[in-house]
C-alpha cells in the first residue's frame, strides 16, 4: 500500500476539521464534487437552450440587434439555488463559484459544437470603481473558465465600461436601456474586426446591458455576436 504524501495528509486533516460544504444543502463535499454536491446539482433547473433554436434567451434579443445564437444555462428565480450561487459570487467574495459555473456552461457549449466557429470570449465589463470595490468582475471569472472549457481565448481588453451606471434592479425595460446607452466603448478594434465573439454575462433579465455591449461590438466591421449567460430571470 503506497504511503500518503505530506500534501495528501494535510488535505485529509483539513477536510476532517474544516470540510468544504455544499452551497445547497451544507453537507460536506466528497472527492470530485465542487460547490454543489451531486444531489444539489440535479436540483438546478437547466434549460438546455444551447441545443434549442428560438429559445427564450434568443427571443429576448430578437429584433434588437443581429446575433448568431444565444443561450442561458439555467432558469434564475427568486430565492432559488442559482440565485443563492450568483449572490455569493457577486457579493460574498466567492470567485470559485463563478469558475464552477463557467466551466459547466463551457463544457455544454463545447459538446454542442459552439466552439467551431467562435473566435473569442468577451465578458460584460464592470466599471473600474465597482470592480475595485468588489475585487473582481464576476462575468470575467465566468468567462475565463468557460473559455478554457471551450479552448478559446478571452478578450478582456477590448470592451470597456466608460460610464458608471445606476443599479438596474428597480428600473423598467425602457429605463434600463436608457441607463446603459453609451456606457461601453471598444478599444483595439483591429483585434476583433471580422471575429465571431461570444459575449458572457451572469444573469439575463431585460437584456439591456448585453444589448449595449453588443451594439458597441457590432460597430466594429465584420464582428458577429453570440451570447451566453449563466441564468435567465423568470418569475
Amino acid at each position: 500500500m503506497p504511503l500518503l504524501s505530506l500534501h495528501q495528509l494535510r488535505q485529509g486533516f483539513a477536510h476532517m476539521f474544516f470540510p468544504v460544504l455544499c452551497e445547497g444543502c451544507r453537507r460536506p463535499l466528497i472527492d470530485g464534487e465542487q460547490v454543489l454536491c451531486l444531489s444539489c446539482c440535479l436540483e438546478v433547473p437547466e434549460t438546455s437552450y444551447h441545443s434549442r433554436h428560438d429559445n427564450d434567451t434568443e427571443q429576448r434579443f430578437s429584433g434588437r440587434f443581429p446575433f448568431v445564437r444565444a443561450t442561458s444555462w439555467a432558469w434564475f428565480t427568486p430565492d432559488s439555488l442559482l440565485q443563492h450561487l450568483v449572490h455569493a459570487l457577486k457579493y460574498h467574495n466567492r470567485p470559485e463559484i463563478g469558475t464552477w459555473l463557467g466551466t459547466r456552461l463551457g463544457e455544454q457549449l463545447m459538446a454542442a459544437g459552439w466552439a467551431h466557429d467562435t473566435h473569442m470570449v468577451i465578458p460584460v465589463p464592470l466599471h473600474p470603481s465597482r470592480q475595485a470595490t468588489r475585487g473582481y468582475n464576476q462575468s470575467s471569472i465566468i468567462a475565463a473558465s468557460l473559455a478554457a472549457a471551450m479552448q478559446l481565448p478571452t478578450g478582456n481588453n477590448h470592451l470597456h465600461r466608460i460610464r458608471k451606471t445606476d443599479s438596474q434592479t428597480q428600473k423598467t425595460r425602457t429605463e434600463r436601456a436608457e441607463n446603459m446607452a453609451g456606457a461601453f466603448e471598444v478599444r483595439d478594434t483591429a483585434g476583433i474586426a471580422g471575429r465571431h465573439i461570444l459575449l458572457i454575462d451572469d444573469v439575463l433579465t431585460t437584456g439591456a446591458t448585453l444589448e449595449a455591449c453588443a451594439l458597441a461590438l457590432l460597430a466594429v466591421p465584420g464582428v458577429k455576436i453570440s451570447i451566453a449567460t449563466i441564468g435567465i430571470a423568470v418569475s
